[in-house]
C-alpha cells in the first residue's frame, strides 16, 4: 500500500489580481525548490482541498495549489448571486493559471487534476505545452457537449426516478430551453430559497450519479458546507450550459500539441458519470499518455487509484533528479 504523505501547511500564499475585479487565491507548499507542480480542482467551482497536498512528497515538489474564480476562498464568491460570472469562463481560467506561473517565477510546471481539473488541463497544456513537463490525471474529461449530455441526461436510464425530479426541479426556469441552461438561471436567482432548492435538486442528482460506486461518501455534493455548495452549483451550470467555451472534441482533435509531454492517465472502470470511453480516446489521441485503468473505481476514486497517483508522482519527481 502506499500512504499518502504527511499533512504539510504552505509557506507561502496570497491573493493574485487577475482582473475584472477577482482575486485568485493562491498557495505553496513542500520544499521551495523542489520540482514545480500545480494541482487543478475539479468541478468547476469545488475549490481545492488541502488533501492534494499529501499526493507528493514534500521533500521533492514545490506543490502550487489555487482556487479558481469564484469559489474556495478566491474572491467575489459564485455564492453571492451578486457575483458576476461573465468573467469566468474557461478562457479567465487559462490566463490566470499562466499569470500565476509567470508569478511564482515558475519556467515549466507539472499539471496534476481530475474531473473537471483534466479539462481545464488538457486546455492548458495545449494552449502554452512549452511550459508543462509533465501531466497527471484520474479521472479523465474532456467536458464536450456529448459528455455532458450524457452525465446529466444519459445517464438517467440508470435512475429514471431521480432523473424526473431532476429535470421537473428546473422547471420553474424560463431559461434559454436547455436543461443546464434552467438551472443555471436558478442558481442566480435573487430569491434564497430559489437558489437553495435548485442547488439541493442538482446536489441530489450528481449524488445519485456516484450511488453504485463501493467507495467514498454517499453525499460528496449534498455534503458540502451551504456557501461551498451553492457556488460549486452555480458554476457548474454556468460552465456546462455553455459547452466550456470549447470547440466539440477540440482537446482530443488537439491532443497531438501532447507530444513530448508524459502523462499518466488513472480512470475507473466504474465510472458511471464520466465513462472509461473519453480516457480511452485520449490515450490514443496523445502520443506520450498511458493509461491505467483501476477496477475497483469509479470517480470517487479508490485506495489503488490513490496508489496509482501517487506513484505516478514519485515517479516524475524521481526521474527529474530532484531530492
Amino acid at each position: 500500500m502506499t500512504d499518502r504523505y504527511p499533512p504539510i501547511e504552505p509557506y507561502d500564499q496570497g491573493m493574485l489580481d487577475v482582473g475584472d475585479g477577482n482575486l485568485v487565491h493562491w498557495e505553496v507548499c513542500g520544499n521551495p525548490r523542489g520540482k514545480p507542480a500545480v494541482v487543478v480542482h475539479g468541478g468547476p467551482g469545488s475549490g481545492c482541498g488541502t488533501w492534494a497536498r499529501r499526493h507528493f512528497d514534500p521533500e521533492r515538489y514545490r506543490i502550487v495549489l489555487f482556487d479558481q474564480r469564484g469559489c474556495g476562498r478566491s474572491t467575489p464568491h459564485a455564492a453571492d448571486p451578486a457575483t458576476d460570472l461573465r468573467h469566468n469562463t474557461t478562457a479567465h481560467l487559462l490566463a490566470d493559471m499562466e499569470q500565476l506561473r509567470e508569478h511564482l517565477g515558475i519556467d515549466r510546471w507539472l499539471l496534476f487534476g481530475g474531473s473537471w481539473g483534466s479539462t481545464l488541463i488538457l486546455a492548458y497544456a495545449e494552449r502554452h505545452p512549452q511550459r508543462v513537463s509533465e501531466i497527471v490525471i484520474p479521472s479523465v474529461t474532456t467536458t464536450r457537449r456529448r459528455e455532458i449530455d450524457w452525465l446529466y441526461r444519459g445517464v438517467g436510464r440508470f435512475f429514471p426516478e431521480q432523473w424526473a425530479r431532476f429535470r421537473d426541479g428546473a422547471r420553474a426556469a424560463e431559461g434559454d430551453g436547455s436543461l443546464i441552461g434552467a438551472y443555471a438561471e436558478l442558481t442566480g436567482h435573487p430569491d434564497p430559497a430559489v437558489r437553495e432548492r435548485a442547488t439541493a435538486d442538482w446536489c441530489a442528482w450528481e449524488d445519485t450519479v456516484l450511488s453504485m460506486e463501493p467507495n467514498g461518501a454517499p453525499d460528496p455534493y449534498a455534503g458540502r458546507p451551504s456557501a461551498a455548495r451553492l457556488a460549486l452549483v452555480r458554476i457548474c451550470a454556468h460552465y456546462f450550459a455553455h459547452g466550456a467555451w470549447l470547440e466539440e472534441g477540440a482537446l482530443l482533435r488537439d491532443a497531438g500539441r501532447l507530444a513530448g509531454i508524459p502523462g499518466v492517465l488513472i480512470h475507473g472502470r466504474l465510472d458511471l458519470s464520466s465513462p472509461l470511453e473519453t480516457a480511452w480516446e485520449l490515450s490514443r489521441a496523445w502520443p506520450d499518455a498511458r493509461l491505467i485503468v483501476i477496477d475497483d473505481a469509479g470517480h470517487k476514486g479508490s485506495e489503488a487509484m490513490r496508489e496509482a497517483e501517487i506513484e505516478a508522482l514519485d515517479r516524475f519527481a524521481a526521474a527529474d533528479g530532484r531530492s
